[in-house]
């Protein structure tokens, strides 16, 4: 079997579109690696959403490979070898099954190494998602294979790969953001509204039943005689189906099930001041500590003596208990894994103290909290990511004020606005004031 397989791989189109898919597929996961720079899980998530584009080229192949099949009459040179069917087609379904798998894993480890030196936390999820994007390419080659063979013509192939982009990119916009419809979809589900969403092994689950359903009914339309074995393609499929609609959760138990509560865990220093981070950012803690701890030190007049990351979700809404001892960090990655906009990380942090809880929802204190934080920094307040920062000059006026006034004086109104923030009271007018 391996001799015949190895002379399939090299006689067949396999090899050449695994190649175009896997270049295909590394060009666009390194062309947006700012998506899934922020760890394994996201990886994972975004090489499913890119199936967009691989699965209708794996279309596209099995079904270029049935046309040259046709093409050479190779179904009417097999009619004279008296050996049974399946070992004609068995080698074929390997060997293009083999080079989808390579070609996905093959992108997959060529975007790895920008993040293997600070993504630490790997979760189970993360395997379930890989393997149902395999499952996926395999579904989708065979598929191509099977229509390919019935429909044996020279515009099969492109016409498929349009068909498979146009349904992956629009049918799952167009149907309600649900677990049924995610069940069909391995596309759909996979984007990250933040570091430390998941996929749930339901709908992992329900979405791997359905891929093998279609892959099976593949391979029963590529082998079948005639049209009456043809139909039988039906019952994978409505079995398939049937059984991924009562595995998948729906309504809030699709969406309640979107958070890894285990990224969300703190990963703190054993020594003090206390710096802590979210697992899913555990590698990133040697970058943020040195930060960290600098800005606790300039908030020794205050009772904030631990930093923790902000680790707020929107989608479902969570957000850490406030500490009054406690500065909460955010924690943002780059395209290269590591910690991004590292000259405003201080800023931010100290920012965030001066502007209370998140529950206080007033946003008139930013301003002074930004003219408090850089006041500590003793820098020039700017505001914006590094290389599009911009001035706010309310921010900048008043820490001009901050700065003609005596150490003594100073320090006393920053206090005075911490207090204010933390009580979530209005903190606009106590640098313009003295301190009380």
């Amino acid at each position: 079997m391996n001799r015949i397989l190895t002379i399939e791989l090299r006689r067949s189109a396999a090899l050449g579109a695994a190649l175009l898919m896997a270049v295909a597929g590394a060009i666009v996961l390194h062309a947006t690696a700012g998506r899934w720079s922020s760890g394994w899980m996201a990886l994972a998530s975004t090489q499913r959403e890119y199936l967009a584009i691989l699965s209708p080229l794996a279309m596209a192949a099995g079904a270029w490979d049935s046309y040259r099949r046709h093409r050479a009459n190779v179904a009417e040179l097999f009619t004279t070898v008296p050996r049974p069917r399946r070992q004609h087609i068995v080698p074929i379904l390997l060997a293009t099954g083999l080079a989808v798998i390579g070609a996905y894993l093959v992108t997959l480890l060529a975007a790895a190494p920008r993040i293997a030196d600070t993504a630490r936390y790997l979760p189970p999820a993360a395997f379930a998602v890989v393997v149902v994007g395999l499952a996926a390419m395999i579904a989708s080659v065979w598929l191509g294979l099977a229509v390919g063979r019935l429909v044996p013509a020279l515009a099969t192939a492109p016409a498929l790969a349009v068909i498979g982009f146009v349904l992956l990119i629009f049918a799952p916009h167009a149907l309600p953001d649900g677990g049924v419809t995610a069940a069909f979809s391995p596309v759909m589900g996979m984007s990250m509204f933040s570091d430390y969403d998941t996929v749930s092994g339901e709908v992992s689950g329900a979405q791997a039943l359905w891929m093998v359903a279609v892959a099976v009914a593949g391979v029963v339309l590529f082998a079948a005689h005639n049209r009456k074995v043809a139909f039988t393609a039906l019952f994978p499929l409505s079995l398939g189906a049937t059984a991924a609609v009562l595995v998948v959760p729906t309504g809030d138990a699709y969406d309640h099930k979107r958070l890894d509560s285990v990224a969300q865990e703190l990963v703190c220093t054993d020594d003090t001041p206390r710096v802590c981070v979210s697992r899913a950012h555990e590698g990133l803690l040697p970058e943020v500590l040195p930060k960290a701890r600098h800005a606790l030190e300039l908030l020794a007049g205050t009772p904030v003596v631990a930093a923790h990351e902000d680790t707020t979700t929107f989608t479902p809404p969570t957000s850490p208990r406030p500490r009054a001892d406690t500065a909460l960090m955010t924690i943002t990655v780059d395209k290269h894994g590591h910690l991004a906009h590292r000259d405003r990380f201080e800023a931010t942090m100290l920012t965030n103290v001066f502007t209370g809880p998140l529950s206080c929802g007033d946003s008139r204190n930013f301003q002074v909290a930004t003219a408090a934080a850089y006041w500590l920094l003793d820098r020039e307040p700017t505001v914006g990511p590094k290389g599009l920062e911009f001035e706010d000059p309310e921010a900048e006026k008043l820490w001009k004020g901050l700065k003609a006034l005596p150490r003594a004086e100073a320090d006393a109104r920053v206090t005075a606005v911490y207090q204010a923030a933390r009580k979530c009271q209005d903190t606009t007018t106590i640098l313009t004031r003295s301190a009380r």
